[in-house]
């Protein structure tokens, strides 16, 4: 069963048991797939929902740090409450480790001669790691290895 199919059910299911909080986030996330889709032209694959779903759970971390400068904790409370309904449909993400091993593979295989290939790295690096990992951790990583 793809990864769209899935949100569809548990949307069903959270219809069907009145659990309207959790049926809210699933309507959100549906019509940003179905917008993702029409603006693809084609269904999407679990690669693409995948990045669907991480695009919204930077809005809602986006949007946490707004409400905390003004101290609005009810709806700080709220998204968070939506992240972890979100983050049920990512991929486990790599342990630090594992990250540090594949970004040494990447520089075996590509040889940076220094900062100046640091969008060449990325760019693999972005490929090797879509959903499963946090590119703003192997940016840094990538930087320090590249500083070197």
């Amino acid at each position: 069963m793809s990864l769209a199919e899935t949100i569809n059910n548990d949307a069903l299911v959270a219809m069907k048991s009145a659990d309207k909080f959790k049926l809210s986030v699933l309507r959100m996330l549906k019509s940003a797939l179905q917008l993702e889709k029409i603006n693809k032209k084609h269904d999407l694959s679990d690669e693409e929902v995948i990045a669907v779903v991480k695009k919204q759970i930077k809005l809602r971390k986006d949007s946490i740090e707004e409400f905390n400068k003004y101290n609005r904790t009810e709806s700080v409370d709220n998204l968070k409450k939506e992240i972890e309904i979100l983050e049920q449909y990512m991929p486990e993400e790599l342990s630090p480790a594992e990250v540090e091993k594949i970004v040494n593979d990447i520089f075996n295989e590509m040889q940076p001669a220094g900062p100046q290939d640091m969008g060449k790295i990325m760019k693999e690096a972005t490929a090797r790691f879509a959903g499963k990992a946090d590119l703003k951790t192997v940016s840094n990583i990538v930087k320090e290895k590249l500083n070197k």
